[in-house]
């Protein structure tokens, strides 16, 4: 019998080394040492038959498993050599497990570590592992040693010790399946402590560990380590990352409650199919077809009405992207209620990796989704508000990607209704914007042809004024131009219907808009409507310019500086050019409307500074159809003169200073004729006269200038008492502390001396003139040259008026200037003069 003569066998052998085993108990060890290297060589390295071998095992065991609390660490080391070579080489290691689990449970499976040597605990772990692999289902008694052995060992402070219980682990629970999932609990949590380990191989180990022990746990679990497999989504380490996608993806297809489980693993592995590495896209985006394809299998049943139907994709679909199958779309759609909640929870983290990576996710649920996100609409709309707010760049992009598939895969009248009233009144006044945001994204993923039934409610929403003038951030304001966009391009032809409305949101925006980039694409908008039209930007106001006065009068008796309507009213007829002299009709009466003395001071003054520019080009404005002298005589009577009366405040003067103004472009422009003038002259003058005396410089110098284009206009018309109240308040100003306006008053006064023709009796009036050339004397002695010069130009040209009274002043003050030159170059003059005249 064989076996006798392996038992015979085997005596020899333990005869051979009965001594060495005497010599385990000696207290040197140094004996103790050799004794373990000979036992060693006397048996497993000696190549004995297997048999041999197990029988020589048992009775070696016992005093072998006592030396492992040996105090010296060679003695130790040697002997878990010895036991790990038996278990390796005899053909029943399962008779060792009686003695050997009991013994390394409380060896390495104890509260306290009791061997000190890391490389020994090592060793030990490999020991297990090799248990279990050779042991198998013969370790389902021993479940609790193994488990308090990992329950150790997963956390200890060696990272290769950590990293191979993690490996014991997944064997272990492959072995034992119907025992494992009693104990599995207990090493969830020394799994998710060593989960975050800062060794990346650690950390791969104890994922891998992770997925083992929920596939073959209770499946009480997977919540307490869901979040910690998400945050190794965000692993700055490719292999982590891969780790978790095999393991998620295994659990989808083989966990045994996975059904239970869907609405949270489908989100952790899409997530992966964002990943910037292709290899970890790829099997993810494999794990997925699996899943998808193992659910279609299994639901066959429930979805048979559905086949046919559901293959063909929905018209529009997003072109150059792969539609998922449809057990992947199943597998979303029904666990769509629970994922949006999730999603707009983790959207809004403090941790800017999980909001990117959430944004992402969005637009792959949406693929998924189709026309189902119609159910979900009104969370997931709250949810992108939100995000869009985000100060990172990429979360608000993949927000606006996944707002894109709104618009491709939900019917227009759906959207259309929920986000318009979110546009009208934004609940988030904080951030009124985003709904504005959304809206261009989802119309710029919606069809033209179903959205062009559509295009009249969206312009009519946008032209309303708690939407187009009530903020004036220039983030509402891009947004709102950016709906005009997308309807400009979605629509582009069909726009002639909404033209006007969208001129009308156009101009707001660029009227409210502090930003000259933004302003800039306004006008390029603008000029995109027209185009689409076939029309030029002129055309365009053409077109619309009656209804933009009649929109602009509905409002006129309520503006105040702070109206964006006085704003509007700028950029229509600053843009509109010649166009807007063919409507005077409608605009002169909403000028006189807004210009009245009582209305606020502000606003006037913003207005008269527009129409100061106009005027000035009247022929390419205002009076480009020779229309406005019509107009002009009752716009300088009604509105210029009464803007012009004097009253008290800072204010007040600036309003008469850009009056001043416009009266100026008004006399240059040429908008007014010489018998308008002269016609309102007695009215006009006296006005124009106190201005001379105001605190602003600004103001002097304007009435210098209009007195003199009034002079230019109709000096030689004027009777002469009119005349003669001029020069007195000009000759004020001689002395003015402006340079500028004493050289104004000096030109205006050259131009009253050319004005006194042959109405002007020099005899009669000639106290008059001795009165002005005296004064003006008194300053051919100015301390400034340039003002010397001046005067000299000025006398020399008006002494032809009374040459022998202005002879007899300029001798009497002579000597009395510091230098007689100026006085004798006029006097030449003179002299010259008569010699001219007595020859003629």
């Amino acid at each position: 019998m064989a076996a006798a003569g392996d038992q015979h066998a085997a005596s020899e052998v333990l005869r051979g080394i009965s001594r060495h085993l005497n010599c385990l108990n000696e207290d040197n060890k140094a004996t103790r040492k050799r004794a373990l290297e000979s036992i060693r060589k006397e048996t497993v390295n000696k190549g004995l038959p297997s048999g041999v071998l197990q029988e020589v095992f048992s009775s070696l065991l016992k005093p072998l498993l006592k030396c492992l609390s040996d105090p010296t660490e060679k003695c130790r080391e040697t002997t878990i050599a010895i036991i790990t070579e038996f278990i390796r080489c005899v053909p029943k290691p399962e008779e060792a497990l009686p003695y050997l689990m009991p013994c390394l449970g409380q060896r390495f499976g104890d509260k306290e570590i009791l061997e000190p040597s890391e490389e020994l605990r090592l060793s030990a772990v490999e020991l297990l592992t090799l248990v279990v692999e050779v042991c198998g289902k013969h370790l389902a008694p021993y479940l609790n040693e193994t488990i308090n052995i990992l329950q150790r060992t997963i956390v200890d402070p060696f990272p290769d010790v950590k990293k191979e219980s993690c490996r014991c682990t997944v064997g272990f629970a492959k072995s034992v399946p119907e025992h494992f999932h009693m104990q599995a609990e207990s090493l969830v949590k020394p799994l998710m402590q060593t989960i975050s380990h800062q060794h990346s191989r650690v950390r791969v180990s104890a994922i891998e560990a992770t997925g083992a022990v929920i596939q073959h746990g209770s499946g009480k679990n997977v919540d307490d380590v869901l979040s910690h497999l998400a945050q190794r989504l965000f692993d700055d380490s490719p292999q982590v990352r891969k780790a978790v996608t095999a393991v998620v993806g295994d659990w989808l297809l083989n966990m045994r409650d996975r059904y239970s489980y869907f609405h949270k693993l489908v989100p952790l592995l899409l997530s992966s199919i964002s990943d910037e590495i292709p290899e970890i896209r790829l099997l993810a985006a494999d794990l997925w077809k699996q899943a998808g394809l193992q659910w279609e299998k299994e639901n066959e049943d429930d979805i048979k009405d559905k086949m046919d139907f559901l293959l063909s994709p929905p018209p529009h679909y997003p072109p150059g992207v792969e539609r998922p199958g449809l057990g992947c779309r199943e597998l979303v759609v029904r666990n769509l209620s629970r994922l949006v909640p999730a999603i707009g929870h983790d959207v809004t983290d403090w941790l800017v990796a999980t909001r990117v990576r959430t944004s992402q996710l969005l637009s792959v649920l949406l693929l998924h989704a189709e026309d189902h996100t119609t159910q979900h609409l009104q969370p997931m709309l709250a949810l992108l508000y939100r995000a869009c707010t985000d100060t990172e760049r990429d979360v608000v992009n993949n927000c606006l990607a996944a707002a894109k598939l709104i618009g491709t895969f939900v019917p227009p009248p759906v959207f259309l209704k929920l986000i318009l009233e979110h546009v009208t009144t934004p609940s988030s006044h904080s951030h009124p914007w985003t709904p504005l945001m959304v809206l261009a994204a989802v119309l710029g993923g919606g069809s033209k042809p179903l959205l062009k039934p559509h295009l009249q409610q969206v312009v009519d929403t946008l032209v309303q004024p708690e939407v187009c003038q009530e903020y004036q951030q220039v983030t509402y304001l891009e947004q709102l131009l950016a709906c005009v966009d997308v309807l400009l391009h979605q629509c582009e032809s069909d726009c002639g219907s909404t033209s006007l409305q969208l001129l009308q949101v156009l101009v707001t925006i660029q009227s409210l808009s502090t930003d000259p980039q933004l302003s800039a694409k306004a006008l390029e908008s603008v000029h995109f409507l027209s185009k689409v039209q076939g029309l030029d930007l002129l055309e365009l106001y053409r077109r619309h310019m009656g209804q933009l006065l009649d929109w602009l009068s509905a409002s006129v008796n309520t503006w105040s500086s702070y109206s964006p309507q006085r704003l509007q009213l700028h950029i229509v007829l600053t843009q509109s050019g010649p166009v807007i002299g063919e409507f005077l009709s409608q605009l002169m009466p909403l000028l006189h409307n807004c210009l009245q003395p009582n209305r606020d001071m502000e606003m006037r003054m913003s207005v008269f500074t527009m129409l100061a520019k106009l005027l000035l080009d009247a022929k390419n404005t205002l009076d480009s159809q020779g229309h406005f002298r019509d107009e002009s005589e009752k716009f300088l009577r009604d509105v210029l003169l009464p803007n012009l009366v004097w009253h008290a405040g800072r204010t007040a003067a600036a309003v008469r200073t850009s009056a001043l103004s416009c009266l100026l472009a008004l006399l240059h422009g040429g908008a007014v004729t010489p018998g308008q003038l002269l016609s309102l002259e007695e009215k006009l003058s006296p006005l124009v006269l106190s201005a001379l005396d105001e605190d602003s410089q600004m103001s002097r110098l304007l009435a210098c200038r209009s007195l003199s284009a009034t002079l230019q206009l109709v000096g030689t018309s004027l009777h002469h008492e009119a005349l003669n109240k001029i020069y007195p308040e000009l000759l004020k100003r001689l002395d003015d502390s402006s340079q500028e306006v004493r050289s104004a008053a000096l030109r205006a006064v050259a131009l009253w001396l050319s004005s006194l023709t042959g109405g002007y009796d020099p005899e009669l009036c000639a106290p008059h003139l001795q009165l002005l050339f005296q004064q003006l004397l008194l300053h051919l002695d100015d301390p400034d040259s340039s003002v010397q010069d001046q005067v000299l130009e000025v006398l020399k040209n008006g002494s032809s008026v009374h040459p022998s009274l202005l002879q007899r002043e300029a001798e009497a003050v002579r000597d009395k200037h510091r230098s007689p030159l100026h006085c004798d170059l006029l006097l030449q003059h003179i002299s010259l003069l008569h010699t001219h005249t007595s020859h003629h």
